[in-house]
């Protein structure tokens, strides 16, 4: 086996895509019912290295191509993150200081339980590194080899532990009260005499509800309906939005009547288009001006897997899949205005995500002075995670759009996370066996798991039992608390790539990334 094990640590770039097409296959094996998916890149990476070392090679994919995995995984999360992201900080801040809390406990742990068995200052920073698996918070430590020894040692329990925490948490998945709802239309009789605008109904209830089109009294000409659109009794109006609230709207303004407006196309037609038009992405629905330009409407906007009640102020994003209605000679020039091309959903807008990789890994570089003579800096991954939430918020800077369709998003983030996984894994194998070899297995091993243990426990008793975070949230939480990509994509596969495990994990994640660097420097310094 020595000639291949030279082979692939001769061609390393060849070694990389072996390593994530064999461990994307592992990935898939499932044993009682639970499969590793993208993480079977991480653990096949791992037995291949320590393998080699076992015959006397080292194989270990270079830096570099670890750092561009890395980089494009993390920017691409943000982008998708971006949108939802101010609201959730806004009333997710007291996890934030949980996360930190425990962070700091387990650190406290680890530098006294550390000195009780002799362990040196270098290697408890780096123990406490890879068991709460933060490459950069190694970096921090200054990378010596006593650190080295201690981020591998612990590293594979620093996996393990939040997978099953993970796991745990998905068993809950079911009792989420936060799970997206589908949405339904529901035609409605007017009966009120109240005459409300469709603005005002839908401003009630939050933006929860809108209208589609509206038959008058009569049998009249249908025509599309805009906020300012008055409701009259005897009409007949579409409603779109959660069951629960259309079912409310249709108690207030009269009751369900059984004409099926919808399918009549005398008047109006219907159409699903991709946005594919750049000119009109990072813009709100009412600055296109439809009922003005076309007497048409989009009621309704599909994102990627999730439909979207479509109010005047939502924002459109590049490959966004919209129902327009409208009137059937409108069709060609609305088709004209929005794209409609399957490009849409593709695109990856290269010069938005180069020049925020760039801008992320310029933020991640600067250094702040601490007191005592250290440095502080954000590192690759958090800088450009968190450019990628700005991105991902602003949506446009001008005319020059800042995000990806959450297709290719989606795509990117995960090609760059096997990348990342496949370097990490030929990293932390390679050093498993110098943990083995070195006699400190066992002090660094026990270390490792109480730091991971109080790290994960509490994090996720508090948050499930006294904070009442759901199930899929949850599993987000705790991939962003261990700051792990690999956790992150056990909990994607395992929920089918459900949006608030990256909302939660992007949550998490800078502000943990920060705390981890800070505390190892700390420990390093002790």
């Amino acid at each position: 086996m020595r000639p291949v094990f030279e082979f692939l640590a001769a061609y390393p770039v060849l070694t990389a895509f072996l390593l994530v097409g064999l461990g994307s296959a592992l990935g898939r094996v499932r044993v009682a019912g639970v499969s590793l998916g993208a993480i079977g890149v991480l653990f096949g990476a791992m037995g291949l290295t320590a393998w080699g070392v076992a015959n006397g090679v080292t194989i270990e994919l270079p830096a570099l191509i670890g750092d561009i995995g890395l980089v494009v995984f993390a920017f691409c999360v943000g982008l998708m993150a971006g949108p939802g992201f101010g609201h959730a900080l806004r009333i997710a801040y007291p996890l934030l200081l949980v996360v930190t809390g425990f962070l700091v406990l387990a650190a406290g742990t680890a530098f006294l339980l550390g000195g009780a068995m002799g362990v040196s200052a270098p290697t408890i920073a780096g123990t406490f590194a890879g068991a709460v698996t933060n490459t950069p918070a190694l970096a921090a430590t200054g990378g010596s080899p006593e650190a080295t020894v201690g981020y591998a040692s612990a590293y594979v329990f620093g996996v393990i532990a939040p997978m099953l925490a993970v796991g745990l948490a998905l068993r809950h998945r079911a009792d989420d009260t936060d799970e997206p709802v589908a949405l339904v239309d529901k035609a409605v009789r007017i009966d009120t005499m109240a005459r409300p605008t469709a603005g005002a109904v839908s401003t009630r209830y939050g933006g929860r509800i809108t209208f589609s089109r509206l038959r008058p009294k009569g049998g009249g000409e249908m025509a599309t309906v805009g906020p300012e659109t008055e409701l009259p009794p005897g009409g007949v109006v579409n409603v779109i939005g959660p069951q629960d609230a259309v079912e409310a709207v249709a108690a207030e303004l009269g009751h369900a009547s059984s004409l099926d407006i919808v399918q009549d196309r005398t008047h109006l037609e219907y159409r699903r288009m991709i946005l594919s038009n750049p000119q009109l992405a990072g813009r709100p629905i009412a600055s296109l001006g439809l009922r003005e330009r076309f007497g048409a409407t989009i009621p309704r906007v599909r994102r990627g897997d999730v439909d979207i009640v479509a109010t005047g102020t939502l924002v459109l994003q590049q490959g966004d899949r919209l129902q327009v209605v409208g009137p059937r000679e409108a069709m060609p020039r609305l088709t004209e205005l929005i794209g409609d091309s399957e490009r849409g959903i593709s695109d990856i807008n290269p010069m938005a995500l180069a020049l925020g990789i760039a801008a992320g890994l310029g933020l991640g570089l600067i250094s702040v002075p601490l007191p005592g003579g250290g440095t502080f800096a954000l590192g690759a991954a958090a800088g450009t995670l968190i450019v990628g939430l700005i991105f991902g918020r602003i949506r446009r800077i001008g005319p020059i759009v800042t995000t990806l369709p959450a297709t290719a998003s989606s795509v990117l983030s995960e090609l760059g996370l096997l990348i990342f996984l496949a370097y990490a894994g030929t990293k932390a194998g390679s050093l498993v066996i110098s943990a083995i070899t070195s006699g400190e297995i066992l002090q660094l091993l026990l270390l490792g798991f109480v730091i991971t243990t109080i790290s994960v426990v509490g994090t996720y008793v508090v948050a499930r039992h006294l904070m009442h975070t759901g199930g899929t949230r949850l599993a987000g939480v705790m991939a962003g608390t261990l700051t792990n990509p690999a956790i992150l994509a056990f909990a994607n596969m395992r929920t089918g790539y459900d949006t608030r495990v990256a909302l939660a994990y992007t949550l998490v994640y800078p502000a943990a990334m920060v705390v981890k660097i800070l505390l190892a420097q700390v420990l390093v310094a002790l």
